[in-house]
Order: structure tokens, then sequence, then C-alpha cells
């Protein structure tokens, strides 16, 4: 066995005679112990909090989201069309036509974008899971379903035939306009259901059948303001793109739900961040300790250190006995907080003690990552730290 690793694991398993050095070790070990078992268990939360804040973006968002490269619509050739009906890696598609519209009911109105989708939009995504009121409206109907922000402030109801829910949106073209009548396309519309997925969604969409759409934008046969996609299981979004980009040349932007949701994704990876750095300072400020208390073994082992010395050890190796005692205590603390750390995470998700409303959990989520950042991190401090207090072995020290 190593001659300065044995020696270490004796130091390390060993209580010391002062009891002084004893204690400030158990609290170094505690403090590690303590360190990782908070690092993990708030990386996990910040995983179930990050999956929490996604699901609601992902009800609305496409896998793939391809949209025109200059203007507001692009017209699809048959050959396109055909293309992305026979390429395998797509496992559904859907037209999309938006516009912001104005809705008058009952003396109220409300500008929104209207968004007419064709059936297949139901199987890209899983708006229709979030509707609390009423049911997915029904193709090639005037029937809506609105986002429950709007239906607040419109007081609006589902099938309501006393009064009417109109839709407005400006005819497409130029020049003046000699009489204001002619500057709209307007339809009544009847209210099928009513969504709720986020504040933002929910003040903003209302969805309605692709022809009724196209027909108040006066748009041409395979015109889509953007198509939606489903990637199919086990095909790469990368590859996936990089066919689509061959298909429609320069014609048009492929964004995927990150690039969706930029701003999303930068927020919660810039928290995430934050909380690893302020929680590895706490791990620092624990390791401390261990640096005092390393030092304190080198100043009691004085004695035994000089006979190793005349007895031909060399400097390095009796400096490597205090780097392995430090890195075998960082190392056992960090699995010990992780096991503490795993047994939490598994509790809150079987059992939910911690709530966030009677009805919600608080989100944590368990990840094989998570495990392998707090083990690098102890390890990684836990060398630095033990590195710092072998230093201290000096010539000067034994001589």
């Amino acid at each position: 066995m190593n001659f300065p690793f044995y020696i270490a694991r004796r130091y390390a398993v060993s209580f010391s005679k002062s009891t002084a050095i004893n204690v400030i070790t158990m609290i170094a070990s505690l403090g590690i112990i303590v360190g990782a078992m908070a690092l993990f268990v708030v990386l996990s939360v910040f995983s179930g909090l990050r999956e929490f804040s996604l699901s609601f973006s992902n009800a609305t968002d496409p896998d793939l989201k391809i949209q025109p490269a200059a203007g507001k619509s692009i017209v699809l050739s048959p050959n396109e069309l055909q293309a992305l009906k026979n390429y395998k890696g797509i496992q559904v598609f859907s037209g999309v036509i938006e516009e912001r519209a104005l809705f008058f009911y009952d003396g109220k109105e409300q500008v929104a974008q209207l968004k007419g989708v064709d059936p297949n939009y139901s199987r890209s995504n899983k708006l229709n899971k979030f509707l609390y009121s009423g049911t997915w409206l029904e193709p090639e109907s005037n029937q809506v379903v609105v986002g429950s922000g709007i239906s607040r402030r419109l007081a609006l109801g589902l099938f309501d035939y006393n009064n009417v829910l109109e839709v407005y949106v400006p005819k497409p073209g130029k020049g003046l306009i000699e009489n204001p009548d002619d500057a709209f396309n307007a339809a009544k519309l009847s209210t099928s259901g009513i969504f709720q997925v986020s504040e933002d969604v929910d003040d903003k969409y209302v969805f309605c059948d692709f022809l009724l759409a196209k027909e108040l934008l006066n748009y041409k046969t395979n015109q889509v303001s953007y198509l939606e996609l489903k990637i199919t299981p086990n095909y790469s979004e990368e590859e996936v793109i990089a066919d689509l980009k061959m298909l429609f040349k320069n014609r048009v932007v492929i964004k995927n739900r990150a690039q969706l949701n930029d701003a999303l994704y930068k927020m919660l990876n810039t928290e995430n961040i934050a909380v690893y750095l302020i929680f590895t300072l706490v791990i620092i400020i624990a390791l401390f300790n261990l640096v005092g208390a390393l030092i304190m073994m080198i100043i009691e082992k004085k004695s035994n250190l000089k006979t190793l010395y005349y007895l031909g050890a060399e400097l390095k190796s009796l400096k490597k006995i205090f780097l392995f005692q430090g890195n075998i205590i960082s190392i056992v603390g960090g699995i010990i907080g992780l096991v503490l750390g795993v047994l939490v995470v598994y509790i809150q998700q079987q059992y939910e003690l911690i709530m966030i409303t009677p009805s919600l959990a608080y989100p944590v989520q368990f990840k094989v990552e998570n495990i392998g950042i707090v083990l690098a991190t102890i390890i990684l401090l836990g060398f630095l730290a033990a590195k710092i207090a072998s230093s201290s072995v000096s010539k000067k020290l034994l001589e």
C-alpha cells in the first residue's frame, strides 16, 4: 500500500490526543456533509422548478417552429408539403395562421392574438389538456377556445346565444379606405372552451379553426403564418433541423423550444448558476475548518513527522499524508451528504411533505448529473483545502 495513504487513512479514522483537534475535525466533517446535502437538495429543487416552469411553455410550444425568414407568412409548395408528409423524422405537423384581432362581446372589447389551427394542432402540443371548462373547438366551425384572462375581461361564457362574440381583423391591402366598414373582415363566433396555462398565454390567445382564420385574413391555399412540428421519438433534433433547412433553403427560420423561450431559459440557467455559486461558497467556508484541523494535526504530529523524515521519508511524501487525509475527509463527507440529500429528495417526491399550495407539492427532480456536480465540487474544493494545509509541512517545521 502507498506509504503516505496508509498513514493518512490511520490519521483520518483515529482520534487525536487533543480534544480541540477532534472537535474541529468533527465540525469540518459535519460542515462538508451539510454543505453537500444542501447543494444537492437545492440543485434538485431547481431542477424541479425548471421542469415545472417549462411545463407551461411546453403546453403551447411545439418541438420545432418553422417561421418565414421575411414577411408575416409563407406559401408552401405542393412539393414541400409532400416532403413534410413523407419525412419520417416528423411525427406530425400543423399549419397555423396567427394575427392580432379585435374582439367584441356584450359591449366590451379586447385585442388578442387570433390563432387559426388545423385538426393536427392538438396532436403536436398539449394545450387541449389545459381546458378547465368546455371542449376543444370542432373543425370547420365558428367555435373558438379562449384564454381564461380574456374570458374574465369580456365576462365571456360558453355557448352564450344571447350575446355573440364578434371578431374584427384588418383587411390586407394598401391605400386609403373610404368606407371604414370595408376596413375589416368580421365573423360571429361561439365559445366552446376556456383554457388556463399561464398568465401570458391566457391573456394573449384565442384559438379558432384554420379555415375561419384563412377566410378572415384572405390567405391563399397553402399559405400559413408558420408551421408547428412534433419530432418523431428517437430522431435527433439537430438532424431534423438540418434536413428541414435543406428542404426550405433560406426561406424560413427554424426554432426549437429553447430558442422560442430564450429569455425564460436564460433566466432559469442564471438562477441555477447563482444558487450553485452561493451554496459552493457555503462549502468553501466549511472547508476552512478542514484547513484549520489539518494544520493543527500537523503541529500535533510534528514529532512523528520528524522521526519519519530522519528515517528517510521525503518531504513531499510527508505532505501527501495530510493531502490524502484531507481528501479522505472531504470525499467521505461528500458521499454521506449526498446520501442524505438523495433521501430528502426521495421523501419529498414520495410523500410530498412540503407544499406550495394545498394541492401542489414543492417540485423536486432527481438527476444523476446533480450527483456528479456535487461530487466534483466537493472533491475539487477538498483537494484545494488539503493542498493549502499540507503546504505547511516544511523543512523549517521539521528542523
